[in-house]
């Protein structure tokens, strides 16, 4: 070595420093890959993805592969160093070759392929593969030792070297990873995404339409009235009751309600007899379990019964699906009938509109932890019904009431202040 030429010398020192350079890139490369994109990319039999996920399938054999390349030539070049500079500056050389090859491999064989690697894992990470696993495979019985040694290591430090990190994404994490996809989501999918993760913890409670706005069939009503509320109904099933809507007697479909109507002498028990039993859900049921319920009993209509078994409502499968994806149809008029913008800016807000859909048709966050309706939220904030007009602020958004009747707030302006 002493008889080599300075010459050959240092194109080999530029030579292992480019290779310490590869190693400290590959191995920053392959540990900052996505793994979800990875895995994608490997179900869709990507020979790069193959590669590189057969690498990280043991990443203790993937590091000690690298890491004994890198501490090779590391070490190589070091030693190339010093003869290099103690043939031009004497014993004053062992210094100067250690001072300038700590700061050449900092800069051009750590700090910046590094860098470059963790902004582009990818571009790194996959054709440095094409090296590594050969590699890997020529020195697999150097590593297999080293791997022996560091394990036990471990293991003598109560270090369980297959109890690896869980890589499963909580509902929270996921909930990250959609709203910082960025373009790479539309924004339609985007919501519908999270809209999914939402039906968690949600409850039928929250979506189901209330008892005083559900339409169905007293039975003890005369046969003429019946024949004519099935007649004129606009709804695709109706709830049949008798005498109170406590009393849930079956679910009316309107094509089973054709038969009923073109018989001859139509009677109450013809008409429950085309009727389905009811199907009861209790309150708390989150929509994700409900949503799995309809799909398993083939049913798209349920009743809402409290735990003391009154009906609080009802729901449907489309009211569900709606949360998903949105509303499926528009009011007649094109608006929300129950939220009205004023002239002067504000909106006119009935008082048993859903405080979700207050939120999502105006882009508000009135809360939602209580009161579902906004006559229930407006009569918690004051701890009592009112009796004359009142004007009160939840957060940044103005509530005043101005129509009252009975128990209950009907008419709301509202708005948002800046």
């Amino acid at each position: 070595m002493n008889d080599t030429p300075i010459g050959i010398l240092l194109g080999l020192l530029v030579f292992l420093i480019i290779c310490s350079g590869f190693f400290s890139s590959s191995e920053t490369g392959m540990m900052s890959l996505n793994r979800y994109r990875l895995s994608h990319r490997a179900k869709n039999k990507d020979r790069a993805a193959l590669r590189v996920s057969r690498l990280l399938e043991r990443p203790d054999r993937l590091i000690g592969v690298i890491l004994i390349g890198n501490n090779f030539v590391n070490i190589l070049a070091s030693s190339i160093a010093t003869i290099i500079a103690i043939r031009l500056y004497g014993d004053a050389g062992i210094a100067i070759a250690t001072a300038l090859l700590t700061f050449v491999i900092l800069i051009f064989a750590e700090v910046t392929p590094k860098t470059l690697a963790a902004l582009n894992p990818e571009r790194v990470a996959y054709p440095s593969s094409l090296i590594l696993e050969p590699l890997l495979k020529l020195m697999y019985p150097l590593v297999l030792m080293v791997n022996g040694i560091t394990n036990g290591l471990l293991k003598l430090m109560g270090v369980n070297q297959n109890d690896s990190s869980n890589d499963q994404l909580t509902p929270e994490e996921l909930r990250t990873v959609v709203l910082e996809a960025g373009a790479m989501i539309p924004r339609r999918h985007k919501t519908m995404l999270l809209s999914i993760l939402d039906l968690e913890s949600m409850t039928v409670n929250d979506i189901m339409i209330p008892r005083h706005e559900v339409q169905g069939i007293d039975l003890n009503d005369p046969i003429e009235s019946i024949l004519e509320q099935v007649q004129n109904c606009r709804h695709t099933r109706l709830v049949l009751y008798k005498g109170d809507i406590n009393n849930v007697l079956g679910i009316l479909h309107m094509r089973n309600a054709a038969r009923f109507v073109a018989r001859a002498n139509p009677t109450k028990e013809n008409l429950l007899a085309e009727a389905r039993e009811p199907y009861f859900i209790p309150e708390t049921t989150p929509l994700q379990t409900q949503l799995l319920h309809f799909q398993k009993l083939k049913r798209r209509i349920g009743i809402v019964v409290d735990e003391y078994g009154d009906v609080m409502g009802i729901v449907t499968l489309e009211d569900i699906l709606e949360e998903i994806v949105g509303d499926f149809t528009s009011p007649m008029n094109g608006q929300n009938d129950e939220i009205k913008p004023d002239a002067g800016g504000n909106f006119v807000v009935d008082g048993t509109a859903s405080i979700r859909d207050i939120n999502k048709s105006l882009d508000w966050a009135l809360p939602v932890d209580g009161p579902k309706t906004l006559n229930g939220l407006i009569i918690e904030q004051l701890e009592s019904i009112p009796e004359a007009h009142v004007c009160l602020k939840i957060g940044p958004y103005r509530l005043e009431t101005i129509e009252i009747s009975g128990n209950l707030v009907q008419k709301v302006r509202c708005w948002a202040q800046d």
